[in-house]
């Protein structure tokens, strides 16, 4: 069988599935739907619809779209059905039941943005930076009926710098992602889906711990002073830009006040309690359980993010404040 052959349904919601799609297009691969998640209500009244990147995308490119509420609606299994997908391929979308994820003859692939069998949920990129972590990468896998535990196809890795956030991180493996999908579609195709595949349990050696990935709220973001700065620091960059770590700023009154950079000092904090604030005319410094850490990007709430010499330049009393 040819590429143009075999017909794929393609499942994916934001910008990151995006150059996966628009990647298996180009190259001429037959994408014959696309499944995505419902028009969002948007805007202060919630009165106006926007539609996923991915429905975008394929809206452009005259492919057909299904959204379904929910995955085992009756009328969008039948719909799904009709497409008589040979393949089925998910980039950054959601949980599948049986009745779809069995659906085609080759099966149900996934690209998760992270080396399984590590890192399984819904966030595995900010998790990998908020755990320190110097590499991750993009796994093909099928899938099957738990979530993200399925028979391993192909790992590209990924290096993390020590000062990169998750934006860096969400770029290169979005750029990551079509190579390493188109490349197991071939495989698939080569083999008429034979292809080997490896179980997740015989990579888990016995003293190995598993770091999950789970869905990131709000209260997930607020950061824990009483760390070691290295752990503060790791865990804002693994939040920055978005959604963003955030603490509240104790001054003349209570303000949320979020942070998305920061600098390693190395300097001990002394008999500082972990939030103290210290400044200069420049400078800003929070101290952790152990070590001060500079404070370059920040934003209060209502206020537009601003590099630390701006902060400062508007509150003059800083230092009388603490976060926590």
């Amino acid at each position: 069988m040819e590429k143009k052959d075999l017909r794929i349904v393609f499942m994916g919601t934001p910008e990151f599935a995006v150059g996966t799609l628009s990647r298996l297009v180009d190259d001429g691969y037959n994408i014959v739907a696309v499944v995505t998640q419902p028009d969002k209500p948007v805007g202060r009244h919630q009165d106006k619809l926007q539609p996923s990147a991915v429905k975008e995308y394929a809206m452009a490119h005259a492919i057909p779209v299904l959204q379904p509420v929910k995955m085992k609606d009756p009328a969008f299994v039948d719909k799904l059905a009709a497409f008589k997908a040979d393949l089925q391929v998910v980039v950054a979308f959601r949980m599948l039941p049986e009745v779809v994820w069995a659906m085609p003859r080759f099966g149900t692939f996934n690209v998760h943005a992270a080396l399984l069998p590590q890192y399984r949920g819904a966030a595995p990129i900010n998790w990998a930076v908020i755990n320190g972590e110097t590499q991750t990468g993009v796994t093909t896998f099928f899938l099957d009926r738990n979530i993200d535990t399925g028979r391993i196809i192909l790992k590209k890795p990924f290096d993390i710098p020590d000062d990169a956030d998750v934006e860096y991180v969400y770029d290169g493996l979005m750029k990551l992602a079509p190579g390493i999908a188109e490349e197991t579609i071939d495989l698939l195709l080569a083999s008429d889906g034979k292809i080997p595949t490896q179980e997740q349990k015989d990579l888990i050696s016995h003293d190995e711990e598993l770091k999950p990935a789970p869905k990131i709220f709000k209260e997930t973001c607020r950061i824990n002073w009483n760390q070691p700065a290295k752990h503060v620091y790791d865990f804002i960059r693994g939040l920055s830009p978005h959604p963003g770590a955030w603490t509240t700023l104790h001054s003349t009154k209570d303000i949320e006040l979020k942070i998305f950079k920061t600098a390693k000092t190395g300097v001990s904090t002394g008999n500082a309690a972990p939030g103290s604030i210290e400044a200069t005319k420049k400078a800003l410094r929070i101290a952790c359980a152990d070590e001060w850490l500079d404070i370059a990007s920040l934003q209060l709430a209502g206020k537009k993010r601003m590099d630390a010499s701006a902060f400062l330049n508007g509150n003059k009393d800083i230092a009388s404040a603490h976060v926590g």
